[in-house]
């Protein structure tokens, strides 16, 4: 197990911070990687054993969100659209990009005609409508359809049309969302109305041959209409911790390691050593973002100058050096760069003088100290460095002003009392359900009931913050309706709002990496940040 310096040593002027022990230590783990490199079994499977940390309970496209269940349906399943290398949307099940009518209200989706389910019957336009329906009135994510399909219809047996209830410019981006994979009418005619968790039936290159929550193996579909799966299968297994993962990877014991499944030194540790060309390495898009939300309709944080300072009390790129060791870049956006054509970067860079001042503005410092509970996901470690790191720097420049108590929740506690406005400040990451500004902006700021700057019925509600903007719900809605460059402008200004109302700190921007043994071929992600399971393959 790799040991992290303590946090008081990282965060001391530089003079305390020692570099050779930590040469020693980097000397020994390398010794240590070669001994267990050579010691690794060989293992005589022609399947592709890949692992992550954590259980996954559902491959419903319905009600899957987290990254391990939409990583492996993407692989058994298939959407309309894919995002491509250019950042435009290509058609996949699709024949040809939607056909847009009547003022924008109507979307025309030719659709392949030689795809087949896993079941052996036909994917269709009837299949395609059967799961959007379904989604919208079931799915845990339906929201990010947002009332704006207002009828599915089938003219024809090969093609789908949208009836929209107003034009919306983020529609082709949300046909690309995983949640939106056709699955068969004929496997799911019972489950309309409820979901099925174990089973997957959809028409991608992979069949889903066993599910349980530690494991879940995947077969090629032979009758896939798209280029087959340069593998025999896939195993994809679920470890406990990091530590099992990062141990099984060492040894030899699996082929690839998904690197959001492990504790930071340890990604270090597999990016230094794929540099050794002792593993392959492979990075995707940054599409997660890493941000702290801010409780703004009670006391204290109510009031938005403690919000302001807060924004400018924290510095990105000592927690992205000392947490991540500058692997999670440091981030002053909600939107990830990958899907912005200017440099726009709203939240305040890192300023003590100026935090003190909107401090000392709003009364305190000095005999008064204000005291906000910082709550992180205890079962994910990159949060408590985080949380450990912001506290030591604010006792070091800020100690007169702010005190940061912290409080570790396991996430699914987190994740349940969210919209109960339980925590004052809280860490949590973020991926957009679709390749859009817009599937990080209206999660966070969209609300349908405002009382002044507070949401009483929305998206804010359920992130947490409650802070709402009449001005932001405008604009948020007047985008969907533009294209092109004046749509960008028109987002770009709701987040400069956001920034200004300061409930969310966006905090750091996570590239998903991949490793894997030497005789696999280097992972490959697609442009939306999957990993491309069907691209696997040994050398011989």
């Amino acid at each position: 197990m790799i040991i992290r310096p303590l946090i008081k040593d990282l965060i001391l002027p530089k003079s305390n911070f020692r570099k050779g022990p930590r040469c020693a230590f980097w000397i020994s783990i390398l010794l240590i990687a070669l001994t267990q490199t050579s010691c690794r079994p060989t293992r005589k499977s022609s399947r592709i054993i890949v692992a992550s940390a954590g259980k996954i309970t559902s491959l419903d496209p319905a009600q899957a969100s987290t990254y391990h269940s939409l990583q492996i349906i993407s692989a058994l399943g298939d959407t309309l659209y894919k995002l491509g290398p250019n950042g435009l949307i290509k058609p996949n099940l699709a024949k040809a990009l939607p056909q847009v009518n009547d003022e924008g209200l109507t979307i025309t989706i030719p659709l392949r005609e030689d795809v087949i389910f896993h079941d052996k019957t036909r994917f269709d336009a009837k299949a395609m409508a059967f799961s959007i329906r379904r989604f919208r009135e079931i799915g845990t994510l339906n929201y990010i359809l947002d009332g704006r399909i207002a009828a599915i219809e089938t003219p024809e047996k090969f093609v789908l049309r949208l009836r929209l209830t107003r034009p919306s410019s983020s529609i082709n981006g949300l046909l690309t969302s995983i949640n939106l994979t056709p699955i068969s009418p004929k496997a799911y005619k019972n489950y309309k109305d409820r979901f099925l968790n174990k089973k997957f039936i959809g028409t991608g290159p992979y069949k889903l041959v066993s599910f349980n929550s530690q494991q879940q193996i995947l077969k090629p579909f032979d009758l896939y209409w798209g280029s087959p799966a340069r593998n025999s299968g896939i195993n994809f297994i679920n470890l406990s911790n990091s530590i099992s993962l990062f141990s099984a990877m060492k040894s030899g014991e699996v082929d690839v390691l998904l690197s959001n499944s492990i504790d930071e030194d340890q990604r270090h540790y597999l990016h230094k050593m794929s540099k050794q060309n002792m593993f392959k390495e492979g990075e995707g898009s940054a599409m997660e973002i890493g941000y702290i939300t801010f409780l703004s309709n009670t006391p204290p944080l109510n009031q938005q100058i403690l919000r302001k300072a807060l924004t400018y009390s924290i510095d990105r790129n000592l927690i992205s050096k000392r947490v991540s060791y500058g692997l999670r870049a440091p981030l002053r956006s909600l939107i990830p760069p990958r899907l912005k054509t200017i440099d726009s970067n709203p939240w305040p860079l890192y300023n003590p003088s100026h935090a003190r001042f909107l401090f000392q503005k709003a009364g305190y410092c000095g005999t008064k100290k204000i005291t906000v509970p910082l709550t992180f996901r205890s079962n994910v470690p990159a949060d408590k460095l985080l949380a450990l790191t912001w506290q030591a720097q604010v006792k070091r420049d800020l100690s007169d002003c702010l005190i940061l108590s912290l409080n570790g929740v396991e996430s699914t506690t987190i994740y349940r009392q969210l919209g109960e406005g339980a925590f004052q400040a809280v860490m949590l990451d973020w991926r957009g359900a679709y390749p859009d500004p817009e599937a990080y902006l209206s999660p966070f700021l969209s609300c349908k009931k405002i009382n002044k700057n507070i949401c009483e019925k929305g998206e804010s509600v359920s992130s947490g913050s409650f802070w709402a903007d009449s001005f932001i719900e405008k604009n948020l809605r007047e985008s969907d309706q533009l294209i092109g460059t004046k749509r960008l402008e028109r987002l770009y200004k709701v987040e400069r709002i956001a920034a200004e109302g300061a409930a969310y700190l966006p905090i750091w921007l996570v590239k998903p990496r991949a490793w894997s043994q030497l005789d696999l071929q280097r992972p490959e992600f697609d442009a939306s940040g999957q990993l491309r399971l069907d691209r696997l393959r040994k050398i011989k």
